[in-house]
């Protein structure tokens, strides 16, 4: 029964892996297809949470499954689940304050526009105004 469990986990694993394969691939397409800055950092941000957390937790599902080693799958799996959740953690915050940071010094412009409520906000605060 144990063994079953443990192809169980590794199969389950590697599902993982693969979804994580199939959100890099797409992420890297968006970079070349879209159109604005903003919207490619969208797609690298979903690329690095699915081609990297998933991975992650996949390689911590097929450690757990691998009997032949031994203690160490336990080293491998708190890794990768620590790893996977810093990721989770990071990942968006990052490009949040990247995406801001370009939007703030104006270097990049989001287009098509249809209403900038940053701009409306940022406007009343000059003002001093309450946003």
């Amino acid at each position: 029964m144990a063994n079953i469990l443990s192809w169980i986990t590794v199969i389950i694993g590697e599902v993982f892996v693969a979804i994580g394969i199939f959100c890099d691939i797409m992420a890297a397409i968006g970079l070349f297809k879209f159109p604005n800055f903003y919207i490619r950092i969208h797609a690298l941000t979903l690329g690095t949470i699915g081609g990297a957390v998933l991975p992650l937790i996949g390689v911590a599902l097929i450690a757990c499954g691998c009997d032949f080693l031994g203690m160490y799958k336990w080293y491998i799996t708190g890794g990768s689940i620590v790893a996977a959740i810093l990721i989770l953690i990071l990942a968006p915050a990052g490009s949040h304050a990247i995406a801001r940071s370009a939007y703030k010094s104006r270097t990049v412009f989001p287009w098509p526009q249809i209403v900038d409520e940053l701009a409306i906000k940022y406007a009343k605060e000059t003002r001093g105004e309450k946003a």
